[in-house]
């Protein structure tokens, strides 16, 4: 049976901070009266990978909004490694260790595979340093060993506009990870992919929950089965559900408010 968060996440006074990565608690968003996101806990341990789903409007992208600081919540407080990070802007949260993939890949058309992989490198953030200064040994074999795993080490030299839509997602995930983020947020990973590229980031993305905490939104229920992690429901903002897929989808509400649909 599924459960609500509020029924076994510890209080932000309790020890929560040794099994969450990321807390939030009771967060709201509201914007011109509209309540956008009303959660009143919600937790990701430390190496978990979390599937988030719900409706269109459900407040998943808000969600996200709010961890990454692009959005200010209403209320409630954010922590995420052990720090308070309710009130920092959002590039200090970015350097914090929380990355970001939108549902439409990041990716710079005109530069090579290789160059958008170097933008990433940890310490490089300004781009014409980071194209023109030499790279050591060991950046360039990083960048080569992630790019072997999503079957991109012969388009190296190719500019991303070369590149087909599952080409350009693998691309932005993995410079994402060369960026070393301890959390990673990724915004459907699985749209517009073929069945093969679709099974191929879904083993990416379990491979990657051994070194990373990762946030997924998703639509495509067989991508979400594949990833067989723990499923959180949102609907009308608020958590309806949390479980593994099989429990949600026996969920009553959950079948009412979006499955069935």
């Amino acid at each position: 049976m599924s459960t609500s968060y509020n029924d076994h996440l510890p209080s932000v006074n309790a020890l929560w901070h040794t099994e969450y990565l990321l807390f939030l608690e009771g967060i709201t968003a509201v914007f011109d009266g509209f309540t956008a996101l009303d959660v009143g806990a919600f937790g990701v341990a430390h190496n978990e990978l979390r599937v988030v789903i719900g409706p269109n409007g459900a407040g998943k992208t808000t969600m996200c909004d709010v961890v990454t600081g692009k959005t200010k919540e209403t209320t409630g407080r954010v922590h995420f490694d052990r720090k308070d990070i309710t009130d920092d802007a959002e590039m200090d949260i970015a350097l914090m260790g929380i990355g970001r993939k939108f549902q439409t890949p990041t990716v710079y058309d005109s530069l090579t595979v290789y160059e958008n992989m170097e933008l990433a490198l940890p310490g490089h953030k300004k781009l014409w340093s980071n194209l023109f200064c030499k790279r050591t040994a060991d950046e360039r074999d990083r960048i080569m060993t992630i790019l072997k795993r999503v079957h991109l080490e012969s388009q190296e030299n190719t500019e991303a506009r070369y590149l087909s839509h599952g080409q350009r997602q693998w691309l932005a995930i993995s410079s994402l990870i060369l960026s070393d983020p301890k959390l990673l947020l990724v915004d459907e990973p699985a749209a517009g992919l073929t069945d093969s590229e679709t099974h191929l980031t879904g083993e990416l993305l379990l491979e990657l929950k051994e070194a990373h905490t990762i946030l997924v939104i998703e639509h495509d229920m067989d991508f979400v089965r594949q990833l067989n992690s723990t499923v959180t429901v949102l609907n009308e903002g608020k958590v309806m559900a949390e479980g593994t897929l099989q429990d949600v989808q026996e969920n009553e509400d959950v079948i009412e408010a979006y499955l069935g649909r």
